[in-house]
């Protein structure tokens, strides 16, 4: 039996009994009122903002949450984090997803062990574990079947990283720089792939003017401002894996604008 179940079952079973009452005394349909949006490997939330500022629940996984926690916002939607790995917390998604009220699923895996930038440690942890990278993938894969059982719209992220010669090549890659319309604090690099499904909507590339070049009558005042490579540059410590993998949210609010279907 997974850590901690029967006391995550129960979190959980209390929150969405709650809202199928609510639901069945306004229409009788026995549904929850409320679209879910399920975020994967995610400690930041960053992923989610923009889905329950807008009215829908949301479950983070991630073992780095500590305990199990339900966070009710002033608009009525919740935020659920499961303290678990995906392996945990695969009872508990299961009956989110049989529900039938998910809305997106975001896939967060850890890319320590397969992004290409960490190529030059392979062999030191491939000595430690031979299974190491393996192990990595089955994460990733476990966030690619949990999309597509969902039935909503659902993408994989990672860095440039082995997930191509597992996965495949991407549907879509970007950077952080490509979304400063919806948050200019972005201005920076780090090539990311999506390994998408479910209809997903991949955002236009939307910049903010203010970081482009400056002509006046044809002639350049200012050249357009280059991204920084504050990822590549982050300095080593504790946080720096959270720091370098912390969603952009220049890209979740562009995902959401993108695919979201608000609740009435």
């Amino acid at each position: 039996m997974p850590r901690s179940y029967r006391g995550r079952e129960v979190l959980l079973r209390g929150q969405l009994g709650g809202r199928r009452r609510e639901d069945q005394g306004q229409t009788g349909a026995g549904r929850m009122s409320r679209p879910v949006v399920i975020s994967l490997c995610d400690l930041t939330g960053h992923f989610v903002a923009p889905w329950v500022a807008a009215g829908f629940d949301a479950i983070l996984v991630d073992p780095q949450h500590g305990v199990d926690s339900v966070e009710v916002l002033d608009n009525g939607a919740t935020i659920t984090r499961l303290a678990a790995t995906i392996s945990e917390a695969f009872t508990t998604l299961g009956e989110v997803i049989r529900s039938g009220d998910v809305a997106f699923v975001a896939g967060f895996p850890p890319c320590t062990d397969m992004a290409v930038s960490g190529s030059r440690w392979f062999n030191t942890k491939r000595a430690a574990d031979a299974q190491f990278q393996s192990k990595a993938a089955i994460v990733a894969e476990q966030c690619r079947t949990l999309g597509e059982l969902s039935g909503a719209p659902y993408f994989v992220e990672n860095p440039v990283s082995v997930l191509s010669s597992i996965f495949g090549k991407p549907q879509h890659i970007f950077n952080p720089h490509d979304f400063t319309a919806f948050e200019i604090g972005d201005h920076y690099t780090k090539k990311t792939c999506l390994w998408t499904g479910g209809g997903f909507a991949m955002p236009p590339r939307n910049t903010d003017p203010a970081l482009d070049a400056i002509y006046v009558d044809g002639e350049l005042v200012r050249a357009a401002v280059a991204p920084d490579d504050r990822i590549h540059k982050a300095p080593p410590g504790p946080e720096r894996m959270n720091f370098r993998s912390a969603t952009p949210m220049g890209f979740a609010r562009a995902v959401f604008a993108a695919n979201a279907k608000v609740p009435a």
